[in-house]
């Protein structure tokens, strides 16, 4: 099922796979696991499992539909990389991805290491951006498997970002996405943790985009405007970092 999507660095999200296991830090609080739950309650199909790990086949052929170009997260609600999805379904959401080169497709995982397994047997198309996603120090283990797959454009989503991040390679990264963690159990995100991954973003010429501070209460800016959601570029608990919106892109889709 593809819905538009409030994610402020795509357009829409596609889901050819739902539910998932927690396998890290970062997935304590899991949006995802929140929004299958009530998608469950309220009695739509692809969530009758709740979130179990469950393939949408009727969902694939979604894409060859749509023929404005469009920016698409794939499988928010899951990571298309987990070890019970076969190769065969991953290599499949490969070749619609490769049949629709008028739309960009954004994927994240956590699970490196079957990512770097699987990726020398998939065809990887220029308009697939392949991602990883961080939450402390320990979670930077993963950028490394991130940057010997073939795709052409590599990023990182560093959100929820959990603790300072003194020690990370930017070298064939691409973008980098920073953001804090939101919902009634959000673990605390601080001003000088964010200023570091900034500041190296900037030293390395790397896209920055911060995407939220997650509560009002981890903002130390009283006056961000963004904080509102009749601002244009509100977000949860504000966006603003000293005074300035950071809502950078890849030079693939900003030029």
């Amino acid at each position: 099922m593809a819905t538009k999507s409030s994610i402020e660095w795509t357009e829409m999200t596609w889901n050819p796979v739902t539910g998932c296991t927690k396998i890290s830090p970062g997935c304590k609080n899991c949006y995802a696991e929140r929004m299958a739950k009530r998608l469950q309650a309220i009695g739509l199909p692809q969530y009758r499992n709740g979130f179990e790990l469950t393939l949408a086949p009727t969902a694939l052929n979604e894409p060859l539909t749509w023929v404005k170009p469009r920016l698409v997260f794939v499988n928010s609600m899951s990571d298309l990389f987990h070890e019970r999805v076969p190769l065969h379904y991953i290599e499949r959401v490969f070749e619609v991805m490769a049949a629709t080169p008028q739309h960009t497709y954004q994927i994240l995982t956590k699970r490196h290491v079957r990512l770097a397994e699987v990726a020398p047997a998939l065809r990887w198309p220029a308009n697939v951006w392949m991602g990883v996603s961080i939450e402390n120090q320990d979670a930077t283990s993963r950028v490394p498997y991130l940057v010997r797959t073939p795709a052409q454009l590599r990023f990182l989503s560093i959100e929820p970002l959990l603790g300072p991040i003194g020690r990370l390679s930017l070298k064939g990264i691409d973008w980098v996405i920073v953001g804090g963690e939101s919902g009634p159990k959000a673990r605390p995100l601080e001003k000088q943790w964010v200023e570091n991954i900034q500041r190296l973003c900037e030293r390395r010429n790397v896209p920055f985009f911060f995407k939220q501070w997650g509560k009002t209460e981890f903002n130390a800016d009283e006056n961000d405007p963004t904080t509102s959601k009749k601002h244009p570029n509100h977000a949860k608990g504000g966006c603003q970092l000293n005074g300035q919106l950071y809502r950078q892109m890849p030079l693939s889709v900003s030029a």
